[in-house]
């Protein structure tokens, strides 16, 4: 024994063949385990399928604040060598050596937790750390800058640049968090809309006054019977307008208090009411208050902020407005903003139809519709009801000297920004787009074919994006319902700033949020107004460096996805957040997606409009480049 053991000793146990083989599988087995480790590791940090990439769109938040990682030791030096771009995703063409140290300080986070308290769902609570802005006047309590009447202008003027909004736009005295809707369609506080109506209108059946409230008994001047009576009127007329199918999106110009879209609303048909503004009657912030779409807007000399082909149907019930004036210019224009296919609707003052000296604007206004194509259906009890057509055959078959003439082959009837009204008709697309959307609510998630006029890129693969957009806005959404208990706001006034292809609204709407949204395309992106339009919704384009023609205390909900990030290179982000405390109703808030640096800009202008600022990671992490930012304007 003693002998055997020797041998397995000192050098003998070194050498033996054994010995050799129990080492080398040894450093084998070492090594597959580092291997191993490490392509677990490589695999952890794909995302899943179902991420959406954070180059396009910010991720999900994370209801609990992750642990940060242990700060930097000191001196370490860390160099951005422009591998990964201010996204987060890796560039294809970076370049390691000289960089901007203006850049680096613009995206790098101090990551200290200075001035920050914590809310329930872990959001850090900031603290402002600039000043507060001033309150107005009192007497720009309704204020909207670019359509404020100075000097007799009735078009829209906005302040040059320097002399916009420098204040905060005072809410009234007493006032109250609105009435839900849909109680607030028959009765809105009076201290919220404390202009009183003129004395022509204030003892009119449209609008009475009841202790400390206004209430709206749905009948009146406008409709004798009632306005579901006037609908059901129109419906039995022409049963082919088919209210919630074939017309969903209509508009109603010079719309009173905006009762003709409240009761649309029962039919699954969004009407955006329109009207000037109106210092005696207040027509518009009546229908805002009531929680039903509307907006300021004027026919004068410039086309309105809507694509060609956009509403089902238009409406115009003693709207006052002689649409034969300057050569039928201003119906000119609705036929443009008319689906093909579409349909006008027009009630004449009754005054018009009885008495013969009166009655030369009726005959006017049906020579002018024959000579646009439209097909008179039906005119009964004071309505007429026309239809435009569904191409150009009948234009182009008009004798060469009948006006009207078609508009040149090059106008783009969707460039709607600034731009002149023309005594022109508006050709409808050879190929058939916008006239042949979906029913509703099949067209609320088919991509439509107006999705490949938009002058962009990805040419073959919208129809992917479009989608992919529903998807991940509808997972969002999903998430604020969970953690931000959006079920039990009382959201009614939503407001996207950002619209793209209307995924927000489309979420809101597929998890029965009952409000509308007001889908917004700025100017300094695609035009996506048309595909928002066939899918449904209303929309408007707009400037974010201008004001919005709204009155102040407009939404419930503010919704800016990357928008910042884009406008900053344009506008002052300081008169975009003043702008949005203006329409902001008291009791609102703002939830604003973007990137870090954007986020940290924001968070210190938030406090100083009086805000309540929440800022909450994305999903991906502390170290993600996109965070949400959640302002709450507190009553």
């Amino acid at each position: 024994m003693k002998g055997i053991m020797s041998s397995f000793s000192g050098d003998n146990l070194r050498n033996t063949p054994a010995f050799v083989k129990v080492i080398l599988l040894s450093f084998i087995s070492l090594f597959i385990l580092i291997l191993a480790r490490q392509f677990s590791s490589d695999i952890s940090t794909i995302s899943s399928p179902s991420t959406p990439p954070s180059r396009k769109f910010p991720m999900s938040f994370n209801q609990t604040t992750p642990t940060p990682p242990p700060p930097a030791e000191e001196g370490m030096m860390v160099e951005r060598t422009g591998i990964i771009d201010e996204n987060g995703a890796m560039t294809n063409d970076f370049l390691v050596g000289e960089f901007d140290d203006e850049v680096i300080d613009s995206v790098v986070e101090s990551g200290s937790d200075e001035g920050l308290e914590s809310d329930e769902n872990g959001g850090g609570l900031v603290k402002g750390k600039i000043g507060k802005f001033r309150v107005c006047d009192e007497s720009m309590r309704d204020y909207i800058p670019c359509l404020d009447e100075k000097g007799g202008i009735l078009e829209r003027h906005c302040p040059p640049k320097g002399k916009g909004l420098d204040c905060l736009v005072p809410w009234p005295k007493g006032y109250k968090l609105r009435i839900p809707w849909p109680k607030s369609r028959n009765e809105i506080w009076l201290s919220n809309v404390p202009r009183t109506p003129s004395k022509d209108k204030a003892g009119n059946k449209w609008v009475k006054r009841k202790r400390d409230k206004y209430i709206f008994p749905g009948d009146g001047i406008q409709f004798a019977q009632g306005a579901n009576q006037y609908l059901d009127q129109i419906s039995k007329m022409v049963p082919g307008i088919a209210f919630g199918q074939q017309t969903r999106v209509a508009m109603d110009i010079n719309c009173g208090i905006a009762s003709f879209g409240a009761y649309l609303m029962d039919r699954n048909v969004s009407t955006l009411s329109i009207a000037t503004k109106d210092v005696h009657n207040n027509q518009i912030q009546f229908a805002l208050e009531r929680g039903v779409p509307a907006m300021l807007a004027t026919f004068t000399t410039h086309r309105l902020f809507y694509p060609s082909q956009a509403f089902d149907m238009i409406h115009c019930s003693r709207c006052s407005i002689n649409w034969t004036c300057y050569d039928g210019i201003l119906l000119l224009e609705v036929n443009r903003m008319l689906r093909a296919g579409g349909y006008f609707i027009w009630a004449a003052e009754p005054v018009q139809r009885h008495e013969e000296n009166l009655s030369a604007p009726i005959k006017e206004m049906e020579d002018l519709a024959q000579r646009l194509c439209w097909d008179l259906l039906k005119e009964e009890g004071g309505i007429s009801i026309w239809r435009k057509p569904l191409n150009n055959s009948c234009y182009l078959s008009r004798a060469p000297a009948v006006q009207p003439s078609l508009c040149d082959a090059g106008d783009d009837p969707d460039n709607v920004w600034n731009v002149n009204l023309e005594k022109c008709i508006t050709q409808l697309p050879e190929n058939g787009y916008g006239s042949n959307v979906t029913a509703w609510p099949a067209r609320l998630h088919s991509p439509p074919d107006r999705l490949f006029s938009i002058k962009m890129d990805a040419e073959s693969s919208r129809r992917d994006i479009y989608r992919a957009e529903s998807r991940f806005w509808y997972d969002i959404i999903k998430g604020y319902i969970s953690a931000f208990r959006w079920g039990t706001l009382n959201l009614r006034n939503v407001l996207d700033m950002r619209a793209v292809y209307g995924g927000f609204a489309a979420a809101l709407h597929d998890f029965n949020i009952d409000c509308w949204v007001m889908n917004v395309v700025p100017v300094s992106g695609p035009n996506t107004l048309p595909v928002l339009y066939d899918r449904g919704f209303i929309g408007v384009m707009h400037d974010w460096c201008e004001p919005f023609d709204t009155y102040p205390r407009t939404y419930d909900l503010l919704h800016a996805a990357a928008l910042f990030s884009v406008e900053r290179n344009r506008c002052n982000v300081t008169n975009i957040m003043l702008e949005m405390d203006r329409i902001l109703r008291p009791g609102g808030r703002v939830y604003i997606r973007d990137t870090t640096p954007v986020i940290e800009e924001l968070i210190e202008i938030a406090p100083a409009l009086g805000w309540v600022p929440f800022k909450y990671d994305s999903s991906e992490g502390p170290h993600s480049n996109w965070k949400l930012l959640i302002g709450e304007k507190r009553l």
